[in-house]
């Protein structure tokens, strides 16, 4: 496909875009995208990412760094501050009194509790289920209350099984 501009040269970007409601539709080749203002939209987007979580560490840093650096990557503080990203796994141990003030006011926590935490917390809570060896000594009972003609206690004693197999389901 030929670029809709110059007619020239091979279109190589593809532009979409809704203005006022009316969409318009181009290919062009790269010069002429760069003519009309298109370049590549991805080409600073790693260095915008890095700074915003570089961001995140310059209020961090002390005024006079030291030059110590990570024996495995060899990457210094001021590296991770202006990059935002640490080098390898022990650069968290290294750097650990002036990474984890942030790791925390950015995260919460230091501690990983895993991603169901909050489930597995709930559920610890909860008082052990029954054996089905209770709910049928519940119902033995039930049917000696009824053959005693025990009507609270044995409406009792279902609503308590109807609770317990509620529970397995």
């Amino acid at each position: 496909m030929k670029c809709q501009k110059c007619n020239k040269n091979n279109a190589t970007t593809h532009i979409k875009r809704v203005i006022n409601g009316e969409f318009e539709e181009y290919n062009l080749c790269s010069e002429c995208a760069k003519e009309m203002g298109y370049n590549n939209i991805f080409g600073s987007f790693a260095d915008d990412f890095n700074s915003l979580f570089g961001s995140f560490f310059e209020n961090a840093l002390p005024a006079r760094t030291q030059a110590t650096r990570c024996e495995f990557c060899g990457t210094s503080y001021s590296d991770i501050a202006r990059t935002g990203m640490v080098g390898c796994a022990n650069c968290y141990d290294v750097f650990a009194d002036r990474i984890m003030p942030t790791v925390r006011r950015v995260h919460g926590n230091t501690t990983h509790c895993g991603k169901n935490s909050q489930f597995a917390k709930a559920e610890a809570a909860q008082p052990q289920e029954e054996k089905p060896s209770d709910i049928d000594a519940l119902k033995s009972e039930l049917d000696l209350a009824i053959k005693n003609q025990e009507f609270e206690k044995a409406a009792e004693l279902r609503d308590k099984i109807k609770a317990m197999e509620g529970k397995d389901e």
